[in-house]
């Protein structure tokens, strides 16, 4: 059996090899494995499945929740007290034990859950080649070498080299934090390339969004991207919360503290009064049972559960107790970008045509903004180049809106959502629009070629065709571009210095072209629109920061707390998103190929003086929060993907997306936002600092009454 069939660390880069070197590697072909073959792989590498973990027992979880120097404290004194017949002093005290026992058992095993929801992460069936005839099997059974078919709304079964593809994009967000489906084609992809840009391969986990594709499957199990983030989710051991910790110290000195003057006391009565010892002993037992502050676990456990239900009405879920006061004591937040700092709903901000620069009001679905040039709203209108420009981005379109609740919600491409919502804020009527121009033929979205085109004809016989597609490849095509209402010339310095500055501020560039075809043509073919086509413009998309974010990161940077993003997006378009939220990204930006050349050493120096991480990989966010920690400082890391799912373990508090998030983040995190926002992480923190400040005053109530009552 060939290396590239185990788990070993000599497993080569795929995307990085041809198609027909992968299936001599992997010993296949492109009709798949005979049944034999397959059958006698599955023997010798395992199940295609990640492996089941060892659980503890609920008897010995519970039991571990009696593991806690104030726990041990309270049992003592409860003995102490039960032994002096003291029943209501005993009594308390080992309800309060019971209590904050159960309500940590309660609380516990996120770890476990975690590892359950990435495994729920795989597909159940796979359609394979075996024999040369395509079958369904269990996702399980798939080996390395066999040939898999994949479609639109499947799951990735496995780690597979795409051989063939016909429009393919494929949802990878779980795994690289990418707000768009990536495009996937067979040519291979540079060794270097990080996860978000190998084209050439589909991961185990993630979801088809459109059109089909096959390949060979290369890495099954735990040798997958998502089984190799389980296995790292299982090697971080998660930190106990700065509360717990000051409590365990606290409790050690406390009980230190009272032991030496029980002991004190005892030695005293006996040695310098010479009282008798069974006295002075029952002496020294009720005052180490007065000393001990046996009301504080209760005092806290209250307040933070009080915490706990002031948050949930700020859309914060603590999962984990002493996670409520562990906001507080923050001291910096990294944060994804999608979904979190920004809407993950791409938007049209900017509007290029071949006399003006229009700016788009508004973020997000929802139909509500203005078209600006010059500062100033105008009436799109009387701007008839605008107007075509607004109306093509509609028309070829496959998307809907629909308003739900006061939200609006997309059903389709989030792209051609950006599109939708702009034609509505030029002023068009959708339906009315698509009655006036009916669409008689499309060529849908090919990869290949990078551009969609659709074939209407009005009431009045005039028959044409739009096309919004890659700004390169359409250029190639135009000979024309539309100015003040005419055809002229087309000026390719013009559009390419345009493309080059929308693409340097992090949007994604579409353009838009325009062909006037004769009443015969009924039916699109992609020699009609390879050559003669008018420029429409340009526009830039992109997924733009929430404004309450954006007034969040001021208070954070008020409050003398860190603002840092780290995200698996490209680096420009994290770039501009950080500038946009305030950030100070003059002061250093890296990516994730940087990062890996780095030292422990000077990974600490680049995580302090960073602000905005980009193409980071799970490895890569776990280490940053350990050089941040190393550092000093207390963690707050949000995120939403299975990727995040290690860096939300290791932080001394993790922060999961409640709507977009996936379950592997929410069971590793100790918080969950039900509005994906992250202005509700700085209302944690503000409940959180008066949690703290709560706990503070109780304490400093409690010790003084028990050392008085201790010294009476």
């Amino acid at each position: 059996m060939p290396d590239v069939l185990s788990n070993s660390d000599k497993t080569p880069s795929w995307h990085a090899l041809d198609g027909a070197d992968c299936l001599s590697r992997q010993q296949s072909a492109p009709t798949g494995l005979t049944h034999s073959e397959a059958q006698r792989r599955l023997i010798a590498c395992g199940p295609n499945r990640l492996p089941v973990p060892p659980k503890r027992s609920a008897l010995w979880r519970f039991l571990l929740q009696f593991h806690n120097v104030l726990i041990y404290i309270l049992l003592a004194s409860g003995m102490v007290t039960l032994l002096l017949r003291d029943w209501i002093d005993s009594g308390v005290i080992f309800g309060v034990v019971v209590i904050n026992a159960f309500i940590g058992f309660i609380q516990e095993g996120k770890a476990e859950s975690a590892m359950s929801a990435i495994r729920n992460m795989l597909s159940l069936r796979a359609r394979v080649r075996r024999d040369g005839i395509v079958v369904e099997i269990p996702a399980e059974d798939l080996v390395a070498g066999d040939i898999v078919h994949i479609a639109d709304g499947d799951k990735v079964p496995a780690e597979i080299r795409l051989l063939q593809t016909h429009s393919l994009r494929i949802d990878e967000s779980a795994l690289t934090g990418e707000s768009e489906p990536a495009e996937k084609a067979p040519p291979r992809t540079v060794v270097a390339a990080p996860l978000g840009e190998r084209s050439s391969m589909a991961y185990s986990g993630t979801l088809v969004t459109h059109g089909q594709g096959a390949g060979v499957v290369v890495a099954t199990g735990m040798a997958t991207e998502i089984g190799r983030i389980s296995n790292l989710l299982a090697t971080v051991e998660p930190l106990t919360t700065p509360l717990l910790g000051k409590l365990d110290r606290f409790g050690r000195q406390l009980t230190v503290a009272i032991l030496a003057l029980a002991g004190l006391t005892f030695g005293i009565g006996v040695f310098v009064h010479h009282l008798p010892g069974n006295d002075m002993f029952l002496a020294a037992v009720a005052l180490a049972v007065a000393a001990i502050p046996e009301g504080l676990p209760a005092i806290i456990t209250i307040t933070l559960a009080i915490g706990v239900q002031r948050m949930a009405r700020r859309n914060v879920i603590i999962r984990h107790l002493p996670a409520v006061e562990a906001l507080g004591a923050v001291t910096v937040i990294c944060s994804d970008k999608t979904g979190t700092l920004t809407r993950n709903e791409m938007t049209t901000q900017h509007i290029v045509t071949a006399t003006q620069l229009y700016a788009v009001t508004g973020a997000g679905y929802a139909p509500q903004g203005d078209i600006t040039l010059n500062d100033e709203i105008i009436n799109p209108a009387e701007h008839a180049d605008l107007l075509e420009l607004c109306r093509s981005a509609l028309l070829c379109n496959d998307a809907t809106l629909h308003e739900h609740a006061g939200n609006w919600q997309l059903t389709g491409d989030p792209t051609e959502g950006a599109l939708l919502t702009l034609g509505i804020k030029a002023d068009l009527d959708v339906v009315k629009e698509r009655e006036i121009r009916p669409r008689l033929d499309e060529i849908p979205f090919e990869s290949e070629y990078r551009f969609m085109a659709t074939l209407h004809h009005d009431h009045a016989g005039h028959h044409f065709i739009y096309i919004k597609g890659a700004p390169e490849h359409l250029l190639e095509r135009c000979t024309a571009q539309r100015s003040d209402g005419q055809d002229r010339p087309l000026d390719k310095s013009y559009w390419q210095t345009h493309m080059d500055t929308l693409a340097g501020n992090g949007a994604r560039v579409l353009a838009l072209s325009f062909k006037a075809v004769t009443s015969e043509q009924r039916e699109l073919h992609f020699d009609t629109v390879t050559t003669g086509l008018t420029l429409l413009g340009l526009l830039g998309i992109i997924d733009p920061p929430r404004s309450e974010a954006i007034a969040a990161v001021a208070q954070c940077r008020r409050a003398g707390i860190a603002v840092k993003m780290i995200t698996g997006d490209h680096y420009l378009t994290a770039q501009a998103v950080g500038a946009q939220l305030g950030l100070d990204t003059a002061l250093a930006s890296m990516t994730g190929t940087d990062l890996e050349a780095l030292d422990d050493t000077a990974l600490r120096q680049v995580a302090r003086d960073t602000v905005v991480f980009a193409r980071t990989s799970p490895e890569l966010k776990l280490r940053l929060v350990q050089a941040l920690q190393a550092d000093g400082e207390v963690l707050a890391m949000t995120g939403d993907g299975v990727n995040d799912a290690p860096a939300l373990k290791r932080a001394d508090i993790g922060v999961a997306m409640g709507l977009k998030g996936t379950e592997a983040a929410k069971e590793a995190a100790e918080m969950v936002l039900t509005d994906d926002n992250f202005a509700s992480i700085v209302a944690g923190v503000e409940e959180g600092r008066t949690v703290y400040d709560n706990i503070k005053k109780s304490i400093l109530f409690i010790l003084p009454t028990n050392m008085a009552e201790a010294l009476i």
